[in-house]
């Protein structure tokens, strides 16, 4: 049986992406690139997975949990939903820094689903991407 897994990781091209949109020099970027963040991963085995940062101890936090890790994710980002066991979508949850796919410009449109395929590069935030693979 196949399962869906998000990568979490500190994506150099997506940063420099973002600061290059921006016009961000050293001393306007939304923080520096962590270089320490090792990637790590996430089997998605709810019906919703929601990303994001929580608020604090004892705040509902999100299954992804950027906290501490993105300075520009918002407290709920974006929504991974299953649409059926195989069949996936992302939904820009209103963030304030938007959401984007495959290193598109354009971000998504808040609260319109866009369907997943393996191997696509979710971008939140200032650096961090997840990817979505069907293993």
């Amino acid at each position: 049986m196949s399962a869906w897994v998000v990568t979490v990781w500190a994506d150099r091209d997506y940063h420099d992406l973002v600061r290059a949109r921006e016009g961000a020099d050293e001393t306007t970027a939304p923080g520096e690139f962590p270089e320490d963040v090792e990637p790590r991963e996430v089997v998605l085995t709810a019906e919703e997975t929601r990303v994001g940062r929580s608020s604090g101890p004892g705040a509902d936090a999100p299954e992804i949990d950027l906290g501490g890790r993105d300075p520009g994710v918002s407290k709920l980002h974006a929504v991974l939903l299953a649409l059926t066991r195989d069949r996936w979508v992302v939904i820009d949850a209103g963030s304030t820094n938007g959401t984007t796919l495959n290193y598109a410009e354009a971000p998504l449109t808040p609260d319109t689903p866009v369907a997943l395929s393996s191997g696509d590069r979710i971008h939140v935030g200032a650096w961090t991407t997840l990817t979505v693979e069907r293993r």
